[in-house]
C-alpha cells in the first residue's frame, strides 16, 4: 500500500484524487475525506503526512512486539526454567535455589527484569523446542528447522479443554519420550485453572438403563464379551463432555442432564480416575507446580461465579470441580497454605447448602484415612494462620477470612465423619407430652415490643437439618471427634466477643460457636458460662423493671433458705413452688443461704448446697436410685415410691448446677446423658451401665449351639423390686411362651435393653428430664456438647492434676512462689494420698472435682493470714482463697492443714 500511495504522489502531484476507503485493511490516519461521496482525497502533501504517521507507528509496534517478546521469555524463564539443572541464574526456574511462584507473582518479577535488562539464558538442549514453542519467536531458520516436532506437540493439544484419565495417559507419555513434560504442564494449567474445563472432566461413564439393557439382550443374546465392550466404549463417548465450543457451563451440556439421575450421594467424576492420575502426576516437582499456580487463578473466579451468578442451580455438576480439588494429596503441604489453599476455601465457603450437604454425603463413603486427610488439610492451614498472626482482641481472629473459611470447610468434613460413621437415627426419645411451662410475665424483649428469641429452644445448624441428621445420632465415627478441635485456635480467640456474634447472628461476622467441633470444652463451657449469665442479668432487669411499674416486691435472684439438718425437705419444697407459679424464677442466679450461718453466697455457698443435697438425693436409703457396688455407678429405681414429683426437683438441681457453674459428684452411666440429649437406651449402652447383664446377652449372640434346647430361654424376664420381691415381665406378648432360638435371640436382646433402659423407668427418667429442661430449654447446651461432654460439664473431670495446680496458682499477702512457706507447701501437699488432696479440694474451693480442663484452668489463690498462729488455715470457696498462716516449720503446717481439711464444716464470717 505505501508503494502505491508513492506512485500516485508522483503521478499526480498536484491533484486530487478519490480513492475508495481502505480502512478496513490498513487504517492511515491524518488522510482527509471528500465531503460529497465520503472517499479518501489524496494528494502530495496529505500522501506524505500519511507515510510519516505510518513509519512511525510501524516502529512502536516493532518495539512493543519486542519488548512483549523478552517479556514473554523472562516469564517463561521463571516459571518452567531453561532446563539446565546446574544454571546459575538466580532468576531462572531451573537453578537450585530458585523459589516458586505463583502466575502473578512471576508476570510481575518479569517485569521488574525488562526494565533493568536482565540476563537471559540459553535454553538447555533439552528445552530449546519447549523455548521455541511457547515464545514463537525464532528465526525463520528454526522455525523451519524446529517446526515439525514443535508444532506436532502443541497442535496436538492445543484443543484439550477437559481431560480424562485416558488423555492425560497419552500426554503424559507422549512427553516422556521426548523428556520434555511443557506441554503436559500447560494442558494442566488450562484446564486446572478454568472452571468449565474442571467441570467437564474426569467424567464417570453413563451405566445402561434396565429397558437398554433388555433390548440389547433382545436382539442378540449371543454377543460375546468383544462386542460388550465396544458397546460400552460407544456408550461412554456418548456420555464424554462437549468440546471447548460448547457454551457456558449449564448451556447445553450434557452433564446437566445427567446430574438428574444421580442419587443424593453422587457426582458424575470418576473418583478413583481422579486419584489414580493424582498419584502419578504429583511425583513430579514441576507439574505439582502447575497444579497450585492454576489453584491460585482457579479460585477466586469459582468464588465469583458462586457469589454473583449462581451457577450451581444452573449447572449441578459444577460440584465437580470441588470433588477433584479435594483429591490432591499435597493440598496441606506448606506451598498451598499461603495462597492457593486459603483462595479454594473461600470458593468452597460459597456454595449452597444443597452443595454442602451433597459433599457431606459424597465424602460421607470416603474412607477413614481419606477423611483424615481432609480433616488434616483444613487444621493446617487455621493452625498456620494462626500461629503467622498475631491476633488480640482489638485483631479478632474472627476477621480472619482464610481462617474462617477453613472452618466452614471443616464442618462439611465433619457431618461427613458423621455420615460415615456408626448412625443409630431410630432410637430417639420421645417428646414430652405436656409443653414446659414458660412465664406468665414478659421477657424484656417483649416489654421493648421484640420478638423472643430462641422462643422455642436453642438453634440447630442448617446443614444438620440439611442432612436430616444430629451429631448424637453418631455412635462411632469414622475419625474421633477430638482430631476435630483446634487447639491453637482456642488459644487466641476471644470468646465474650464470639458469643456476642453467635447471638446477634449477623452475616458480617462469624462465630465460632456455630462450628462446635472446632472447640474444646473448655472454651464451650466459657461460651455457656457467658449465655447463663446474660440471661441472669436479663431475669434481673425484668424483676427491677416490674417492681417499678407495678410496684412488686424486688426479687432479683432464686433465693433459697434452708437448714443443714432438712435440707432436701427446705430446697424441694422451695424449688417446687417455683417451678408450678414462675418457671422463669429458675433462670436467675441462684443465692442460698444456710439458715444460723453468716455465709455470703457469692458461689462458695451454692457449691455447698449442690454437694449436701446430691449427697442426700443418691443415699441408696431413701430409694430413688439404685447403686452398683461393681461399676459404682447409680441408675433409677423403677419399683421407687416416691412420685414423679421428686425426680422432676432433682432434674431441676441437676440443671440448676449447670446453670450457675457448679460441678456435682454424680455418677450416672453416659446412657443417661445421651438420654437427656434425646437418644434412647440400647444394647451397647448397657456396656457401662450394666455390664454383667452386657456381657450374659453378648455370649447369648454369639452362641454357636443350638439356644432354644441348650438355654431354654423365654420372651420373660424376672426383676427383683425394692423390697427384693421378684417382678415378672413380657417382653413379647406371651412371652413366657416363646421361646428364645437362634433366629430370634437378636430381637430378644433388643427388647431386654429396650425394657431395661427404657420402659422400665420411663416415668422416672421422663419426670427427670423435663426438670432439667424447666433450666435448659433455651440455653445452646445441646448445641454444644456432646454427651460425654455433658457429662464432663456437671461432673468435671476425675484426673487431679497437683503439678498443674502450683502452676496456675497465685499468691498475695506479701507471698511468691519463692517463700519458704509456699515451698513447705506445696512439698505437703503433693506428699497427701488421693482421698486428702480431695479433702483439700473440697475446702478450698467447695467440690472435690476438677473443673472442665483440669486442675490446670482453676484459679486458686494463696494469701498470707499473719504471722505464726495455732490458729487453722481456712478459705473463701466463693473464690478459690486459701488464707494460710506463715507457720514456723513443714510439721506444724501439715497438721493444721490435715486438721482443717478433715473437720471443716459450715460457714462463718472472718
Amino acid at each position: 500500500m505505501p508503494v502505491v500511495l508513492i506512485l500516485f504522489s508522483v503521478m499526480y502531484p498536484l491533484e486530487c484524487l478519490h480513492v475508495p476507503p481502505f480502512e478496513n485493511h490498513w487504517s492511515v490516519p491524518s488522510i482527509p475525506r471528500c465531503t460529497q461521496c465520503g472517499s479518501l482525497l489524496l494528494n502530495s502533501v496529505s500522501i506524505h503526512a500519511a507515510l510519516l504517521n505510518l513509519l512511525f507507528l510501524t516502529s512502536e509496534r516493532r518495539k512493543r512486539a519486542a519488548a512483549k517478546h523478552l517479556i514473554e521469555r523472562y516469564y517463561h524463564q521463571l516459571t518452567e526454567g531453561c532446563g539446565n539443572e546446574s544454571c546459575s541464574t538466580s532468576w531462572c526456574a531451573s537453578s537450585a535455589g530458585f523459589t516458586r511462584m505463583d502466575n502473578n507473582a512471576a508476570a510481575v518479577k518479569a517485569l521488574e527484569l525488562y526494565k533493568v535488562n536482565a540476563t537471559l539464558c540459553d535454553p538447555h538442549p533439552s528445552k530449546k523446542v519447549t523455548a521455541s514453542a511457547y515464545l514463537e519467536s525464532n528465526s525463520a531458520g528454526n522455525r523451519k528447522s524446529n517446526h515439525k516436532d514443535v508444532h506436532s506437540v502443541r497442535d496436538n493439544f492445543r484443543d484439550v479443554n477437559y481431560l480424562t484419565e485416558d488423555k492425560v495417559y497419552e500426554i503424559l507419555d507422549i512427553c516422556g519420550e521426548k523428556e520434555d513434560y511443557s506441554p503436559l504442564i500447560r494442558v494442566l494449567g488450562r484446564v486446572f485453572s478454568s472452571a468449565e474445563g474442571l467441570v467437564q472432566s474426569f467424567r464417570r461413564s453413563k451405566p445402561h438403563t434396565k429397558e437398554e439393557l433388555k433390548s440389547l439382550q433382545g436382539k442378540d443374546e449371543d454377543k460375546d464379551e468383544d462386542e460388550k465392550e465396544a458397546a460400552a466404549c460407544s456408550a461412554m463417548e456418548e456420555d464424554s463432555p462437549p468440546s471447548s465450543s460448547s457454551s457456558r457451563l449449564g448451556e447445553g451440556s450434557s452433564g446437566g442432564n445427567d446430574v438428574q439421575k444421580l442419587g443424593p450421594d453422587e457426582v458424575s467424576v470418576d473418583i478413583e480416575a481422579v486419584r489414580r492420575v493424582y498419584e502419578r502426576l504429583l511425583s513430579n516437582e514441576k507439574i505439582e507446580a502447575a497444579f497450585l499456580n492454576a489453584l491460585v487463578y482457579l479460585s477466586p473466579n469459582v468464588e465469583c461465579d458462586l457469589t454473583y451468578h449462581n451457577v450451581y442451580s444452573q449447572d449441578l455438576n459444577y460440584l465437580n470441580l470441588f470433588v477433584i480439588v479435594m483429591e490432591n494429596s499435597n493440598l496441606h503441604s506448606p506451598e498451598y497454605l499461603e495462597i492457593a489453599l486459603p483462595q479454594f476455601c473461600k470458593a468452597m465457603s460459597k456454595l449452597p447448602l444443597s452443595a454442602l450437604a451433597k459433599l457431606a454425603r459424597l465424602w460421607s463413603h470416603y474412607s477413614t484415612e481419606q477423611i483424615r486427610r481432609m480433616v488434616e488439610t483444613f487444621q493446617q492451614l487455621i493452625t498456620y494462620k494462626v500461629i503467622s498472626n498475631e491476633f488480640s482482641s482489638r485483631n479478632l481472629v474472627n476477621d480472619d477470612d482464610a481462617v474462617v473459611a477453613a472452618t466452614r470447610c471443616l464442618k462439611i468434613v465433619y457431618y461427613a465423619n458423621v455420615l460415615g460413621g456408626d448412625l443409630d437415627t431410630e432410637h430417639n426419645e420421645d417428646e414430652d407430652e405436656e409443653p414446659i411451662p414458660e412465664s406468665s410475665e414478659l421477657t424484656l424483649q417483649e416489654l421493648l415490643g421484640e420478638e423472643r428469641r430462641n422462643k422455642k429452644g436453642p438453634r440447630v445448624d442448617p446443614l444438620e437439618t440439611e442432612l436430616g441428621i444430629r451429631t448424637n445420632d453418631c455412635r462411632r465415627p469414622l475419625v474421633a471427634f477430638e482430631e476435630f478441635v483446634n487447639e491453637p485456635l482456642n488459644e487466641v480467640l476471644e470468646m465474650d466477643k464470639d458469643y456476642t456474634f453467635f447471638k446477634v447472628e449477623t452475616e458480617n461476622k462469624f462465630s465460632f460457636m456455630t462450628c462446635p467441633f472446632i472447640l474444646n470444652a473448655v472454651t464451650k463451657n466459657l461460651g455457656l458460662y457467658y449465655d447463663n449469665r446474660i440471661r441472669m442479668y436479663s431475669e434481673r432487669r425484668i424483676t427491677v423493671l416490674y417492681s417499678l411499674v407495678q410496684g412488686q416486691q424486688l426479687n432479683p435472684y432464686l433465693r433459697l433458705k434452708v437448714r443443714r439438718d432438712h435440707i432436701i425437705d427446705d430446697a424441694l419444697v422451695r424449688l417446687e413452688m417455683i417451678a408450678m407459679e414462675n418457671p422463669a424464677d429458675l433462670k436467675k442466679q441462684l443465692y442460698v443461704e444456710f439458715e444460723g450461718e453468716q455465709g455470703v453466697d457469692e458461689g462458695g455457698v451454692s457449691k455447698e448446697f449442690f454437694q449436701l443435697v446430691v449427697e442426700e438425693i443418691f443415699n441408696p436409703d431413701i430409694g430413688m436410685f439404685t447403686y452398683d457396688e461393681r461399676t459404682k455407678l447409680f441408675w433409677f429405681n423403677p419399683s421407687s415410691l416416691e412420685n414423679e414429683g421428686q425426680y422432676t426437683l432433682i432434674g431441676i438441681v441437676l440443671g440448676l448446677a449447670i446453670y450457675n457453674n457448679c460441678i456435682l459428684d454424680v455418677h450416672f452411666p453416659m446412657v443417661v446423658y445421651r438420654k437427656l440429649m434425646g437418644k434412647k437406651g440400647t444394647f451397647r449402652d448397657l456396656a457401662d451401665a450394666n455390664p454383667v447383664l452386657f456381657q450374659s446377652l453378648k455370649e447369648l449372640l454369639e452362641y454357636d449351639g443350638n439356644v432354644e434346647e441348650d438355654m431354654m430361654i423365654t420372651f420373660q424376664i424376672s426383676q427383683t423390686d425394692l423390697f427384693g420381691n421378684p417382678l415378672m415381665y413380657d417382653l413379647r406378648e406371651n412371652g413366657d411362651k416363646i421361646p428364645v432360638t437362634n433366629e430370634n435371640r437378636k430381637e430378644f436382646v433388643a427388647q431386654y435393653a429396650e425394657y431395661m433402659l427404657n420402659k422400665s423407668v420411663e416415668k422416672q427418667f421422663k419426670a427427670f428430664r423435663r426438670g432439667f429442661h424447666m433450666v435448659t430449654n433455651e440455653s445452646p447446651l445441646k448445641y454444644l456438647f456432646r454427651p460425654e461432654e455433658i457429662e464432663l460439664l456437671i461432673c468435671g473431670s476425675r484426673n487431679l492434676d497437683f503439678l498443674a495446680l502450683e502452676e496456675t496458682t497465685e499468691y498475695d499477702g506479701g507471698y511468691s512462689r519463692d517463700s519458704r512457706i509456699i515451698k513447705e507447701f506445696w512439698e505437703t501437699l503433693h506428699s497427701f494420698g488421693e482421698e486428702q488432696k480431695r479433702l483439700f479440694l473440697q475446702f478450698t474451693t467447695g467440690t472435690d472435682r476438677a473443673p472442665v480442663g483440669g486442675l490446670g484452668k482453676l484459679k486458686m489463690i494463696i494469701a498470707k493470714n499473719g504471722p505464726d498462729t495455732d490458729r487453722l488455715p481456712t478459705s473463701h470457696t466463693c473464690f478459690n482463697v486459701l488464707l494460710l498462716p506463715e507457720y514456723s516449720d513443714r510439721e506444724k503446717l501439715r497438721e493444721r492443714l490435715l486438721k482443717a481439711v478433715t473437720y471443716a464444716k459450715g460457714f462463718g464470717m472472718l
